[in-house]
């Protein structure tokens, strides 16, 4: 845990008085205050992580994390698991709609198999950091140990560290795991106390008579591990995911290492969910990509405490929202890198 705990001991808040130095400096551009919303937002917070007025958004990486569960084995899914090795082949390829999306927005992806119960050969893209082949059935018991819970935090923290070297810009997140909407629903209902009803949805695309089986898969493997919510390893571990795992240790590392990150759709909100219950500040660091059609994403954003960018109805995960949400981000980033001021454009202030 030593790299975990010095991560979570660098991690600080943004300085509240350099989002005012943004938000002056974004005041003194050719347009009425405020008159882009949202957008001015996004720019002074990336500012401000930072800690710079003419920051850079040119070298965008999205990790995409693979891993497989156990629990699919109780028939959670649409899907059987061995799409999770073929749609990282597909990765590979460049044929997903993560790398679709990251292409239009000059970003890179890069695969981690952090989890899959399959060995790959070596490619280009591929990082493979396997911590196990996938987790066991938490409706069986644990998913995984404690210490798989927090070698798979480290995989993510390392990718954060190392991106940081290499001059990247910005993160974001992704993943691909059949079965991983049953762990994400379980630990938003760990940490809220609400019903699994309350969070569950229907993943790939289950019906009504799977639903209600997949609420009940969750429950009792809720019953039987009792995760404490006071403590986010023992949640993650208990009910969580490998992939998840690796997405908290990405966003704990960006925050240690102040990169922005964007955090895609429902998955990807539960590994930056455990980050934040491990260390309150994370969420300053954190810009979520969007809401997901998954009814407990709204949740998992509120107890973060960050509002998504867009509501597109999206549900694919593997990076899409995140890809999109940087473009919006880069382009905030730009009016404050390049749109004039009124003394340079020779307008009027009104």
């Amino acid at each position: 845990m030593e790299l975990l705990d010095r991560t979570l001991a660098k991690i600080q808040p943004v300085d509240e008085a350099f989002l005012a130095k943004a938000q002056a400096k974004l005041d003194n551009k050719t347009k009425p205050l405020g008159s882009l919303g949202l957008l001015e937002e996004m720019a002074r917070r990336f500012a401000a992580i930072n800690e710079n007025l003419s920051p850079e958004t040119g070298k965008k990486v999205i990790f995409t994390f693979a891993g497989d569960h156990g629990i699919v084995e109780e028939g959670v899914s649409l899907f059987p698991k061995e799409v999770t090795p073929q749609m990282v082949l597909n990765f590979l390829r460049g044929g997903a709609g993560v790398n679709v999306l990251a292409r239009h927005v000059g970003a890179e992806v890069r695969v981690v198999d952090i989890g899959v119960d399959y060995d790959f050969e070596p490619a280009p893209g591929l990082i493979i950091r396997k911590i196990a082949k996938g987790t066991r059935n938490f409706a069986k018991g644990s998913a995984m140990t404690r210490e798989e819970a927090v070698a798979a935090i480290e995989v993510g923290i390392a990718l954060a560290d190392q991106a940081k070297s290499e001059g990247v810009a910005m993160l974001g997140t992704g993943e691909m795991g059949i079965g991983n909407t049953s762990p994400s629903s379980a630990i938003i209902a760990a940490f809220s106390g609400c019903g699994v009803r309350e969070v569950t949805h229907r993943g790939t695309g289950i019906n009504d008579s799977a639903l209600e089986h997949k609420i009940s898969v969750i429950e009792a493997g809720l019953a039987l591990n009792r995760p404490n919510p006071e403590d986010p390893l023992d949640v993650l571990a208990k009910v969580g995911g490998l992939e998840i795992a690796g997405i908290a240790g990405l966003v704990l590392g960006a925050a240690a290492n102040r990169i922005p990150v964007v955090v895609d759709g429902f998955i990807s909100t539960a590994g930056a969910l455990i980050a934040c219950e491990m260390h309150p500040q994370v969420r300053d660091y954190i810009f979520a990509a969007h809401t997901s059609v998954e009814i407990g994403h709204r949740m998992m954003l509120e107890r973060i405490g960050v509002e998504p960018i867009f509501d597109l109805k999206l549900r694919l995960g593997e990076g899409t929202g995140a890809a999109l949400a940087m473009g919006l981000i880069e382009a905030s980033v730009k009016v404050l890198n390049e749109m004039a001021t009124f003394a340079e454009a020779g307008v009027a202030e009104g």
